[in-house]
């Protein structure tokens, strides 16, 4: 699975064949708007922290994203092995750092596998949703370059 990472707006280099790209867009107070191939995402702030609470946190959406990859993987594992994915479902959950820089302390993401996944099928598939994408990339992180457009 391929992810879409955010392309630079202003920049004089012409995107890569390879390159993925997202926008952002303000919709109003917190909230944003991202366009992804046609497809739409809000994120917002909870009220306590000044949003609407109409949509997840970008945050929110960092483990979502790392939490329906495994799903992904998992799911293709199981359809590769003629396995049901009826009952798969994938649990993230997520601490908050306490100091400085804000960021995410730890992540935790728990597969509940179909209740029909034979025990001697249990590690392939651990092993096979602990590679996706968002996973190596976190485990390898990628270079980040933040820039205001001219």
């Amino acid at each position: 699975m391929t992810g879409t990472a955010a392309q630079p707006t202003g920049t004089t280099r012409p995107p890569d064949a390879d390159t993925h790209r997202l926008d952002v867009a303000h919709v109003a107070g917190d909230a944003y708007t991202v366009e992804v191939r046609g497809h739409r995402i809000q994120v917002d702030q909870p009220a306590d922290a000044g949003g609407t609470d109409t949509a997840p946190t970008p945050t929110e959406l960092f483990a979502a994203s790392l939490a329906t990859c495994v799903a992904f993987y998992a799911g293709r594992f199981l359809e590769r092995h003629d396995l049901p994915r009826s009952g798969l479902r994938v649990r993230a959950e997520f601490t908050m750092a306490t100091d400085r820089p804000a960021r995410v302390a730890s992540l935790r993401v728990v597969i509940v596998p179909p209740p029909d996944l034979p025990e001697q099928r249990r590690a392939a598939l651990l092993a096979v949703a602990s590679h996706c994408t968002v996973h190596n990339t976190l485990e390898q992180p990628p270079r980040t370059v933040i820039e205001l457009a001219s």
